[in-house]
């Protein structure tokens, strides 16, 4: 049974629990400062420690590094007094599981990758076709790419071994074999698949065998496409496109996550599309977006209200 405390005395138990370990005066000050701040966090949304999700969490720390402008380090140590806080309290039964337990930050700040924004994604999407036969049916092929990488947020690979009978038409679903040969199930869009099944009206023309084991992108001899030939249609009609944009399938994977992840909020979803085993290989992607956050403060602050 959960035992009922307020956050003010679980911080001043733990603390004196750390003391008698002999713990020094600088590093209980930090534990001191790093956890009630966070406890101050759960205070003002009405939460109890025995609520505390790991969405608070990343909600919190984000908060920090948007406001504090925080090094990767000082983040780590934060979290590190957090964790060991959440951890004791947990074993003691104030609360029925840590949050922090799986929570990780990465040690080294990557680089976000590369955005390319919506309306220029559309440009290269919507862009006229070709004036011969021949192109009109490559970009046929090519466009279908194009779109299975931007709607479904598709490898490389994925696409190129994707396979006719992998394609649910009728729920517009994919069955995508990813890295590690793990399989999962993904959706696509309308324009997505419209420009698929217009591929697929070219594809015996290219002697393509229309069975369900071939590979749904050829070459006009009908073997696959291989990696190297999608990257360079893919660059080939961004440049068709008159776009000045360096544009490669995984750029479209990018942009897929990120405009997924402004419009919904929902990080598990999105790591369940992109086919990523751990939830921090995607929350790459939870960059601000600061039109968005601009908007929300002005909607949502009580002293942001222009006059």
């Amino acid at each position: 049974m959960l035992q009922e405390y307020d956050h003010a005395e679980l911080l001043e138990i733990w603390l004196k629990e750390r003391k008698i370990q002999n713990q020094s005066v600088h590093t209980l000050q930090a534990y001191e400062r790093d956890v009630s701040d966070f406890l101050l966090f759960c205070a003002h949304k009405k939460l109890m420690l025995s609520d505390v999700e790991t969405s608070d969490l990343r909600e919190y720390l984000a908060f920090k590094v948007e406001n504090q402008n925080l090094s990767p380090s000082s983040l780590q140590r934060m979290l590190s007094a957090i964790r060991q806080f959440m951890k004791w309290a947990e074993q003691g039964q104030f609360m029925s599981f840590n949050p922090a337990n799986d929570f990780q930050l990465k040690r080294q700040s990557r680089p976000l990758p590369g955005l390319v924004d919506i309306e220029t994604v559309n440009q290269i999407l919507d862009q006229p076709e070709p004036e011969t036969e021949v192109q009109q049916q490559m970009w046929l092929r090519d466009k279908a790419i194009l779109e299975l990488l931007y709607s479904s947020g598709l490898r490389l690979a994925e696409v190129q071994s994707l396979r006719i009978k992998d394609v649910d038409f009728n729920r517009q679903l994919l069955r995508i074999t990813g890295k590690g040969n793990k399989t999962r199930i993904v959706p696509f869009g309308t324009k997505a698949k419209e420009a698929v099944m217009s591929w697929l009206q070219i594809y015996p023309l290219w002697h393509g065998d229309f069975v369900p084991e071939a590979n749904v992108f050829i070459t006009q001899k009908g073997n696959p496409l291989g990696a190297r030939q999608i990257e360079n249609r893919v660059k080939f009609q961004a440049q068709r496109a008159g776009v000045n944009v360096d544009l490669h399938p995984h750029l479209l994977r990018h942009c897929f996550a990120s405009h997924m992840l402004s419009n919904s909020g929902d990080l598990r979803a999105v790591q369940e599309m992109l086919g990523h085993s751990n939830l921090t290989t995607t929350q790459i992607y939870t960059h601000v977006d600061f039109d968005r956050l601009a908007q929300v403060y002005d909607q949502a602050h009580p002293r942001a209200a222009k006059k």
